[in-house]
C-alpha cells in the first residue's frame, strides 16, 4: 500500500474541490477504487467512473464504476486508465471541504477497537485526534476493506488510519 499515493489523491480531491470542479481525474489503483468508493457510500463524492484519459461522455457518468465501451485493462493500456470522479456540491458550498491523511509514510498508525471507540466518541487515542465535527469522517484500511470508524467499531475490526475528511 503505497500512502505517498493515497495523500496525492486527497490533495487532488481537496484542490479540486475548492477549485470547484464538477469532474475530476485519478490514476487508477484498487486502493484508489476502494477509497472513493468509501467517500462516496459517506457522501462526499457523486460518481465514479472508470475512462482513459479523455472524460466519459456524460451518459457514462453512473453512480457505480463502469468499463466504457467494455474496453478491459492490459498491459498496453494499464498506464492511461483513470477514475472519473464527480464531485459533490451544496448550497454553492463543496461537500468535502478539507481532506488529509493521518498515517503517513514514515509514521503508520494503527489502531484496535477499543482505540477506534474512543476515536468515534470524540476523545483523542494516541497521535489520533477524535472526531468533533458534524459530517466528519475517518476511514481506516482493514483487512476487510476501507471502512469508516464507526463501521469499524461497529463490526469489531481495528486497522491502519489512512485519512481524515471534513
Amino acid at each position: 500500500m503505497s500512502l505517498v499515493n493515497l495523500s496525492h489523491l486527497c490533495s487532488h480531491l481537496q484542490n479540486a474541490s475548492k477549485a470547484r470542479l464538477g469532474l475530476t481525474s485519478l490514476p487508477h489503483s484498487n486502493l484508489h477504487l476502494s477509497l472513493l468508493h468509501s467517500l462516496q457510500h459517506s457522501g462526499f463524492l457523486s460518481t465514479i467512473t472508470l475512462g482513459g484519459s479523455t472524460p466519459p461522455p456524460p451518459s457514462l457518468l453512473l453512480s457505480h464504476p463502469r468499463d466504457p465501451a467494455g474496453s478491459a485493462i492490459t498491459q498496453t493500456n494499464r498506464a492511461t486508465r483513470r477514475l472519473w470522479v464527480g464531485l459533490k456540491y451544496w448550497n454553492n458550498e463543496p461537500v468535502l471541504s478539507k481532506m488529509g491523511m493521518v498515517s503517513k509514510p514514515t509514521r503508520r498508525i494503527w489502531m484496535g477497537v477499543e482505540e477506534l471507540r474512543d476515536v468515534a466518541k470524540g476523545v483523542r487515542s494516541g497521535y489520533v485526534e477524535g472526531l468533533r465535527g458534524v459530517g466528519e469522517c475517518l476511514f481506516v484500511s482493514t483487512d476487510r476493506g476501507i471502512m469508516e470508524v464507526r463501521e469499524c467499531v461497529e463490526r469489531g475490526v481495528g486497522g491502519m488510519m489512512l485519512c481524515r475528511v471534513l
